[in-house]
């Protein structure tokens, strides 16, 4: 999260609980979607190492957010500072593996069943460049700490849908399975609005900012999902791949359960 805010916000303000706080529900929802994922043996340490590269990476970042909110909350605007040039980087390590993941299992053919291929192609890589978008606009106004918090606090939100489509029924939800979990995220910004409200009786900008990036990229994935430019990018992807083989636009079948007793 949060980087290099040169001016430290008022500590102890009930501003900082509510963003560690937040920050620590978010971090929670993460860490139980994949939990569960995995106590129901749905995924295993088997994985690629790219895989494991990427659970890495992602997850420290859910630390890295969590321990930037908890610097503030206490004061510690040193540990906050320098921890935030170490964030920054952390960003481009995010974006290049979330990227090569996505194209590994689109070339693979084993994208989850309740998305589409080319859809899956083209949201995993548009969420993470509009949460890299938040986040550095958070960092450019890092002086303006109202705004540096709520663009990294609606970043964050962007990063929530794999912990919450591991928790919700996701072959239930098709053929809106990305764009439920995208619209579950927004409970942490429109929570954001109504804290704002109660404090101060008006909303802050920023949350308008959040929510309006997180349109553009639901309207952008679309757009792009559903045009030539979609069916393109996907052919160069998977040629010469199993994915090839794979209808871009058609949900694959669900995995086969268990061999009857």
């Amino acid at each position: 999260m949060a980087t290099v805010a040169e001016s430290a916000p008022p500590i102890g303000g009930r501003d900082e609980g509510f963003f560690l706080g937040g920050a620590i529900a978010m971090a929670v929802v993460l860490i139980a979607g994949f939990s569960l994922q995995l106590a129901m043996g749905r995924s295993s340490f088997a994985a690629p190492p790219l895989v494991h590269a990427h659970a890495v990476v992602f997850m420290g970042w859910i630390g890295i957010y969590v321990l930037q909110n908890a610097f503030v909350a206490t004061g510690r605007m040193a540990l906050h500072r320098r921890l935030g040039w170490l964030a920054t980087g952390w960003v481009v390590a995010m974006l290049v593996l979330g990227w090569l993941v996505t194209v590994a299992m689109v070339q693979r053919g084993q994208v989850p069943f309740f998305f589409r291929p080319l859809q899956f192609l083209v949201f995993d890589p548009m969420t993470l460049i509009t949460f890299a978008g938040l986040t550095a606009a958070a960092i450019l106004l890092r002086r303006r700490t109202d705004w540096h918090r709520r663009l990294h606090f609606s970043a964050m939100a962007l990063l929530l849908g794999p912990g919450f489509g591991r928790l919700l029924p996701m072959p239930l939800l098709i053929p809106w399975a990305w764009e439920a979990t995208l619209a579950v995220s927004l409970i942490f910004p429109l929570a954001g609005i109504v804290w704002d409200l109660r404090r101060s009786g008006r909303v802050h900008p920023a949350w308008g900012w959040g929510l309006a990036a997180m349109a553009g990229c639901l309207v952008l994935t679309e757009a792009i999902t559903y045009s030539p430019v979609g069916a393109a990018l996907y052919e160069a992807v998977t040629a010469g791949s199993p994915g090839a083989s794979v209808a871009p636009l058609d949900f694959p079948p669900p995995p086969a359960g268990p061999p009857p007793a």
